[in-house]
């Protein structure tokens, strides 16, 4: 039997930015509870890309933004709109970065367009920066 693949959490050194962009962060115990799930589901989440963490703080715990999770799961749309920021080059803290950063022609943030299910004028934005 294969051992299951590990999520790639970012391990980066500077994730300090982004604590001024992402008010909350869930790590995978808070995630499990929140939906309702097994902490394995949420690895699995993980792992398949529907979620990304970062490693933050003095243990270095993988964490989430906490934007990024609904009572039920993931938030929908997000998978897709983390595939094409990759597909641009976008590691994941510089992903995180964009879809919290200020937009004044969406207005607010990407992550908010997204939870607002405008996920066809954030993907746009986001394929645009591949050009």
């Amino acid at each position: 039997m294969v051992a299951p693949l590990r999520a790639d959490i970012a391990r980066e050194k500077s994730t300090e930015g982004l604590d001024a962009l992402v008010p909350a962060w869930l790590t995978v115990p808070d995630i499990a509870e929140q939906t309702g799930q097994d902490q394995r589901v949420v690895r699995r989440w993980l792992q398949e890309r529907e979620l990304v963490a970062v490693r933050r703080g003095e243990r270095s715990v993988a964490q989430v933004p906490a934007a990024f999770v609904t009572d039920e799961g993931p938030l929908n749309h997000l998978k897709g709109t983390l595939s094409v920021l990759g597909d641009s080059g976008y590691t994941d803290v510089e992903a995180l970065a964009w879809l919290f950063t200020p937009d004044d022609t969406l207005p607010g943030t990407p992550i908010d367009a997204l939870r607002a299910n405008r996920k066809t004028e954030v993907r746009r934005r986001a394929q645009a920066l591949s050009f």
